[in-house]
């Protein structure tokens, strides 16, 4: 949105999976105006601009630009995100795959998992310990940190998902190591737990992580591109 613009225009998005449907509505002459092109999925903001042009305005020209899209389901759906690296306290590497031991069905013997988004290989351990109270059992170390940081440097991955135990009654280790890899990483997309998810569960709160680590780095970049055009 630009408030600078004398316009008095509202354009809307829908950018869906096959289609983008663009409304514009001038509140000066109560026009109308609508556009429906193909959704370009490998740069989704050339498909508004597209929309937008069949509308016969110009996104630049907008007071107020609102915009609806399946970018984050769809990037979760067809595994398209980003390769994630998962740092997490010393001992709770798996705690990501193990999950709560559910089964829909008990005797299924053909049952099978979900497949984790982020690969065992790429799940790093770091020493570091809090208590159910928040309080410090084992002070963040930062060799340990280091350490993990030289195999996330080979790895190549897009994106840091960081979950330490009961941070979300201290969330003190999980922004130091945050800014740890900040420093190290400047380009990767970076998150934290308890920044997502306050709650005691370790499971739900490393699921919560790692999908938003898996699916920021597209979204922050299409976010970028709307940004460049309005």
């Amino acid at each position: 949105m630009n408030s600078k613009k004398s316009s008095r225009l509202r354009i809307a998005a829908d950018i869906g999976g096959t289609f983008t449907d663009v409304a514009a509505f001038d509140e000066r002459s109560g026009q109308l105006l609508l556009g429906k092109t193909l959704t370009t999925p490998s740069r989704l903001v050339d498909g508004i601009n597209t929309g937008v042009s069949k509308a016969g305005t110009r996104l630049a020209e907008s007071d107020l630009f609102l915009h609806g899209s399946t970018i984050a389901i769809n990037t979760m759906l067809e595994r398209t995100g980003a390769s994630v690296a998962l740092v997490t306290t010393q001992g709770f590497r798996d705690i990501y795959e193990i999950g709560r031991v559910n089964r829909p069905d008990a005797f299924n013997l053909r049952h099978r998992k979900h497949e984790p988004l982020v690969e065992r290989a790429r799940r790093f351990e770091v020493k570091e310990r809090l208590m159910y109270d928040g309080s410090v059992l084992v002070p963040l170390d930062m060799d340990s940190l280091e350490e993990v940081a030289q195999k996330i440097q080979r790895e190549k991955v897009e994106a840091i998902a960081i979950l330490f135990l009961h941070s979300y009654r201290n969330p003190a280790h999980e922004i130091a190591a945050r800014k740890f890899f900040a420093k190290r990483f400047p380009d990767l997309f970076i998150t934290v737990s308890s920044e997502l998810a306050l709650e005691y569960r370790e499971f739900e709160r490393t699921s919560t992580v790692v999908a938003n680590a898996y699916i920021g780095p597209r979204v922050q970049t299409y976010l970028e591109e709307i940004d460049s055009q309005t």
